[in-house]
């Protein structure tokens, strides 16, 4: 019988085109003992052709990629791959995206909020056999099956959050990744006072996160999907 000593190292591919995150994913997993990254693409088409070369345990899947959806990717790894885990990692988590990535084959879906290492965790479990998801996820689908089960009434929908225009604009440069002290030169004023509309962007939309006001601002209509 096989020990987690002598176990072979989980075999994980990743398809990422944010390069910072692309790289502390690769800096984690290349230091775990227990992992192996066979192939990394930064694109829906980089991502297709890398199917064919490699064959992982674990497959990560960004869902906005340059050329197109993560989605394609999935489906085509499940159906070459039947033996992948595939795993969404991404910063959309609305229902559209989730439903679909799910229904194309994916086992676990996770928002960009969690620390590299704790990533390998997650990883480590979806080989097991678990289904890692993150929490505000998991908490929409069973919200959305409880719905289901019991024809509840519709409710009336939560009324769109009013933001300035100026925190409108900060939330989006963080949509596209820029950091606050970016995001500060951009607009021309001081570090401060971006992390002061962040700080009232997080209250107003009643989140604790980048990852939540993002998915909020979506689920909103502030942004766009």
């Amino acid at each position: 019988m096989q020990t987690a000593q002598n176990s072979p190292p989980i075999r994980v591919a990743l398809v990422e085109d944010d390069v910072n995150f692309q790289n502390a994913l690769m800096a984690a997993i290349g230091a775990a003992p227990d992992m192996t990254l066979l192939g990394v693409a930064g694109s829906r088409a980089q991502g297709l052709l890398m199917l064919d070369r490699v064959q992982a345990d674990v497959l990560l899947v960004d869902l906005g990629l340059p050329d197109g959806s993560g989605i394609d990717v999935i489906r085509a790894a499940h159906a070459r791959q039947p033996g992948c885990n595939i795993m969404v990692s991404t910063t959309f988590g609305d229902e559209v995206h989730v439903m679909q990535s799910l229904e194309a084959g994916a086992s676990g879906y996770l928002l960009k909020d969690s620390a590299p290492q704790n990533m390998l965790d997650e990883i480590r479990s979806l080989h097991g056999g678990g289904s890692p998801i993150s929490p505000l996820i998991a908490r929409q689908i069973l919200v959305r099956f409880r719905q289901d089960d019991k024809a509840a009434e519709p409710k009336p929908d939560k009324p769109a959050t009013a933001l300035s225009a100026r925190e409108l604009e900060v939330l989006e440069f963080i949509t596209k990744g820029f950091t606050s002290n970016e995001i500060a030169g951009l607009m021309s004023v001081s570090h401060h006072t971006i992390l002061t509309f962040v700080r009232r962007i997080y209250a107003k939309l009643e989140v604790n996160s980048k990852t939540e006001a993002i998915y909020e601002a979506r689920n909103q209509g502030l942004l766009a999907q």
